[in-house]
Formats: structure tokens, C-alpha cells, sequence
């Protein structure tokens, strides 16, 4: 269980045709239905992404870390590299990409959805709040009144304080809650300490507020 949880395991994933993706297997049906209903009301869900493992997470993260992937402020706007500290480099990065060993996708029950039928020939997905906003509008106003019947939520719906608000971000609630409530503070440290983290030193340093912030700060699924 704790490969599960920190992304060091796949033994959990099932692969699915259609929509294209990577879950947990006790998932499928779930996901299956909500693809059926979503397509009754006209719309094409599919997956940008779904599972991704830790060293997929470890990759992207010291990517940023090094200043090789672009850091957004909370408007979604570029930041100076250069011009930021090690501790504002590892929170910039957390504001919009999980921690490596603490991503919500290790679990195989978050995957980020958009519309096929809404995007226009040769249009790359980019998950911005301007997509979900605009020509991806109507099919999250659909899933704001079906996710629950098919026991999804959004656990970043709204701005917390801690991840940057991701309407495209889709969690299967029985399986989510679980998972959470078993990811610890120490098996997240023994992740990252065993890990070729980039600012490893800044991150175990902040890892409680990171914890509280970042992983266990999400909207409530009562």
C-alpha cells in the first residue's frame, strides 16, 4: 500500500481504451458511467491525464526546480526565475504541480478531463482556468451537477491558499478519501528523502506546512 500511495507502484492501474487513460481499476466503472452520461448529453469527456508515477512527478518537478519548465504565479503568469529563492522557487511550483510522492494522479483515481467535441482543429490542450472558463464552459457546468452521481468531486474547485484552483481536476471520492487519510506526514518524508528531489533540503525543511497546505487542503467531500 505505501508504493501505492507515493507513486511507486502500478500493480493498482488498469488501462482503458475509451476514454484513453491510466486508473485504478476499482475506478473503471465509475469513470465508465460518467463517460456514458456525459456523451447522452452531448459532450466528448476524455482524458489529459490520469496515472502518473513518481518518477514521471520527480521528473517534472526538478524540471522546475532548475528553471527548464516555466514557474506561473497565481494569476498563471510567468515568473523570473532568476529574481526567486529556493523557497519561493519550491512554492511556486507546488501552487500548480504535486510534490513527488504526494500527487493525488499516484493513486490512479484523479485524472484532468476536457470536452473533444468543443476544441477546434490542431488545438493543443493547455488545462487553463481561460479553457474551463471558456470552450470547455458548458461541459464543466454539465459535470458540476453529475460528478457526484458517479462519486467524483473536485478537490481543487475552489482557491484554497494551497494548489491553484483546477476545474479540469476530477477525483473519485471512496477510493481519494481513503487514500488521503493514509498518506502521512512520515511516509511522504521517507518518499522525498529517499528521492533525487531538486531543493530536497528546502522541501524536507517546510514538509509540515507543505503537508497541510499543499496535500490534505482540499475541498470537503462530505
Amino acid at each position: 500500500m505505501q508504493t501505492l500511495l507515493t507513486g511507486q507502484s502500478k500493480d493498482h492501474i488498469e488501462e482503458l481504451a475509451s476514454p484513453k487513460s491510466s486508473v485504478h481499476r476499482d475506478m473503471k466503472a465509475s469513470l465508465l458511467s460518467l463517460s456514458k452520461a456525459a456523451t447522452k448529453a452531448g459532450f466528448d469527456l476524455q482524458v489529459a491525464s490520469s496515472f502518473r508515477d513518481f518518477n514521471s512527478q520527480l521528473n517534472i518537478w526538478n524540471r522546475k526546480a532548475r528553471g527548464e519548465r516555466k514557474l506561473l504565479d497565481d494569476q498563471g503568469k510567468p515568473l523570473v526565475f532568476e529574481k526567486l529563492t529556493p523557497e519561493q522557487i519550491v512554492f511556486a511550483i507546488l501552487r500548480w504541480s504535486a510534490l513527488p510522492g504526494a500527487s493525488r494522479h499516484h493513486w490512479g483515481t484523479d485524472i484532468d478531463v476536457f470536452d473533444a467535441k468543443a476544441l477546434t482543429p490542431g488545438y493543443q490542450i493547455q488545462l487553463t482556468p481561460d479553457e474551463s472558463d471558456g470552450m470547455f464552459g458548458p461541459f464543466h457546468a454539465w459535470l458540476d451537477k453529475n460528478l457526484a452521481h458517479h462519486d467524483f468531486f473536485r478537490p481543487y474547485a475552489k482557491d484554497r491558499g494551497g494548489v491553484s484552483p483546477e476545474r479540469w481536476h476530477i477525483s473519485y471520492r471512496p477510493l481519494a478519501e481513503r487514500f488521503l487519510s493514509q498518506l502521512t506526514l512520515d511516509l511522504l518524508k521517507s518518499a522525498i528523502t529517499k528521492a533525487d528531489l531538486h531543493l530536497k533540503d528546502v522541501v524536507l525543511a517546510r514538509l509540515p506546512d507543505i503537508y497541510a497546505r499543499f496535500v490534505t487542503n482540499i475541498e470537503s467531500i462530505a
